[in-house]
């Protein structure tokens, strides 16, 4: 199944879309205006002396609109977890922005930015983060030459426990491992493959590191990414699907199976999604929290880098030529 998304103009350039899809474009994830995060206090300016005319002020020439994923009393993150941050419109100097750009963890761990718009920036450390700490964001834009009428802008995030799912497409099984330790075996069903559009297999689950991007307790998954909205031809579908995570753009995800239960553990039969038991599937997305670690082994389909929270799948020297400072 298949979701329909509104792509990225990154994800444009893919030769095909994946898997599973839903009817209904993907609620946006919570991320904070920068109005709404903690900002640091600014001195007012004095009162215009009697009978001078006040210059008109100046407007900020840069502000952040978005802030992924959301503060320390809204969610816990996974190890994995990007941050990511939206600036108001279009960034010239990217190196005296990104300098401007603090990630204070209690538990230190190398990182860096990456630019992949010109306005949109990503924070990826080289190894996961370390487990049950906060992390502190700051953007200290006032400091921006002729920026200085803008407040700096700070979050924390709260990083929850470690845990890492890794998904073997051939012996039919997903492993779930929380702070390195195993936690459930899971009995599962991945992509059937079958199904070639521009030279891409897309009835094939992506082999790589994921990122969990959301999840939802039910979700409607419709064949319309195929261009089939008729209910008389013998190809469509449009199916409820419960206890579904997000682990791609293109529509991959860890649901429960829509019956077909002999499958799984056994044989491959989805559209590219992870079919999981329906405890599994439960137990697995009551726990999943955001940038949590889904590593998918054995197919010939390779996931990209800008397919959804995919960053891992660069590494560390490819990811650090993303920055627009100097070594």
């Amino acid at each position: 199944m298949k979701r329909v998304t509104r792509m990225l103009p990154a994800l444009l350039a893919l030769a095909a879309a994946t898997a599973c899809a839903a009817e209904s474009v993907p609620a946006p994830q919570p991320g904070a205006r920068a109005a709404a995060v903690a900002q640091s206090t600014t001195i007012p300016a004095p009162a215009p002396a009697a009978g001078a005319v006040a210059a008109p002020a100046k407007k900020a020439k840069l502000e952040i609109a978005d802030i992924t994923p959301m503060g320390e009393k809204t969610e816990k993150v996974g190890v994995g977890f990007p941050i990511i941050v939206t600036f108001d419109r279009d960034v010239k100097d990217k190196a005296t922005v990104e300098a401007l750009l603090d990630v204070e963890p209690e538990k230190p761990v190398e990182g860096a930015w990456r630019w992949v718009s010109p306005r949109k920036v990503i924070y990826r450390t080289k190894t996961y983060w370390k487990p049950y700490q906060k992390v502190l964001f700051t953007a200290r834009l006032s400091e921006l030459p002729g920026n200085e009428k803008t407040k700096n802008v700070s979050r924390r995030f709260a990083v929850g426990s470690q845990q890492i799912s890794l998904v073997n497409t051939r012996n039919h099984t997903m492993k779930v491992y929380r702070n390195g330790k195993l936690a459930k075996k899971i009995a599962i069903s991945a992509g059937k493959g079958g199904f070639v559009r521009n030279g891409v297999d897309v009835y094939l689950t992506t082999s790589g590191t994921h990122l969990t991007m959301g999840k939802k307790a039910v979700e409607t998954m419709t064949s319309s990414w195929m261009g089939v909205t008729d209910p008389k031809d013998p190809r469509y579908y449009k199916e409820e699907i419960p206890w579904a995570v997000r682990i791609s753009d293109s529509g991959e995800y860890v649901h429960q199976s829509a019956g077909y239960y002999q499958f799984l553990g056994r044989s491959n039969q989805s559209h590219g999604c992870v079919r999981a038991t329906p405890a599994g599937a439960k137990w697995f997305y009551t726990i999943a929290q955001r940038g949590d670690v889904v590593k998918i082994t054995g197919t010939k389909r390779k996931l990209q880098w800008n397919n959804g929270w995919s960053y891992w799948q660069l590494n560390w020297t490819q990811w650090k030529k993303g920055s627009a400072l100097k070594p």
